[in-house]
């Protein structure tokens, strides 16, 4: 089954003692890379968070982003003094140190990690809804981008149809291409008055006809036209297979380009290359 690495998922749930929001966006990237935005109270749950990810996701960067606002009869506010003293000190050093510098004021020190300390709330029982919200907002997500990637598998395979096409019309019109190069030769040495030996023009045509002979090309392309095929019913991540397919795709693409010798097989070669980008675009979003 084909994942989007793209999707959004946003989660809230009330209690007594407050209101939790968490946000999870995830965006295309090569690995698996998690960004977190937790509350200073609750920030010890990011391993637990982390590993979630890990377990569940492969590729994607990930943002993580909770919120925490208090009911206000649920917690007391006061000052750590141990805390503000040591960051008292480490501020004198600073001024005796640079005296220019600018020092903070009252409010900004408050804000310093662990100076304002909270209490009056149940710490477990916020910290386990913040783990059920993070859970069900990866759910979420993951379905999220399950929906995504169907339609992208759908786009895909819109241009494998496309591609196949393609390649199918160029091999039955193959016979034709090389009778008419061997025509368009005679006509040239006609036209010259060159009286050539037969066995001469024959094996002219044969290496004029060996040079444009596209049919290993041919061949591949279908190859990796039904492995691209299969690669996108497979479960668990496909998306960097499916680069490397698109890859060889463009290789044989640009093979079968260098081979013609009249328009209508520049033509396809064209086209190929812009379905085979087209298809390229979307993978980079498939997990």
């Amino acid at each position: 089954m084909v994942h989007s690495m793209t999707a959004f998922s946003r989660q809230e749930t009330k209690a007594p003692w407050g209101c939790l929001q968490l946000e999870l966006r995830s965006v295309n990237q090569r690995y698996l890379e998690p960004h977190f935005r937790l509350p200073e109270s609750l920030r010890e749950l990011e391993p637990v968070f982390r590993e979630a990810l890990r377990t569940r996701l492969a590729r994607g960067k990930v943002e993580t982003a909770l919120r925490f606002d208090a009911s206000e009869t649920s917690e007391t506010l006061s000052v750590n003094g141990e805390r503000l003293t040591a960051l008292a000190t480490a501020l004198q050093e600073v001024r005796s140190a640079l005296p220019d510098a600018p020092m903070p004021d009252a409010l900004a020190l408050l804000g310093h990690p662990g100076v304002l300390e909270s209490s009056g709330l149940d710490l477990d029982a916020i910290k386990a809804s913040a783990t059920a919200l993070f859970d069900d907002a990866l759910n979420d997500l993951i379905d999220g981008r399950k929906r995504e990637g169907e339609k992208l598998k759908a786009l895909i395979d819109e241009r494998l149809v496309a591609i196949g096409e393609l390649v199918a019309d160029v091999r039955a019109r193959m016979p034709e291409i090389l009778e008419r190069q061997r025509q368009q030769l005679k006509d040239k040495l006609d036209a010259l008055e060159v009286d050539l030996d037969p066995q001469r023009l024959e094996a002219e045509v044969v290496m004029m006809a060996h040079k444009a002979d596209v049919a290993e090309e041919l061949d591949r392309l279908d190859t990796h036209v039904a492995e691209v095929a299969r690669q996108l019913k497979q479960k668990g991540p496909v998306g960097r297979r499916l680069d490397f397919l698109m890859q060889e795709l463009n290789r044989e693409a640009n093979t079968l380009s260098s081979k013609s010798v009249v328009a209508d097989t520049t033509r396809c070669a064209v086209e190929l290359k812009v379905l085979i980008e087209q298809m390229r675009e979307q993978i980079q979003n498939i997990e």
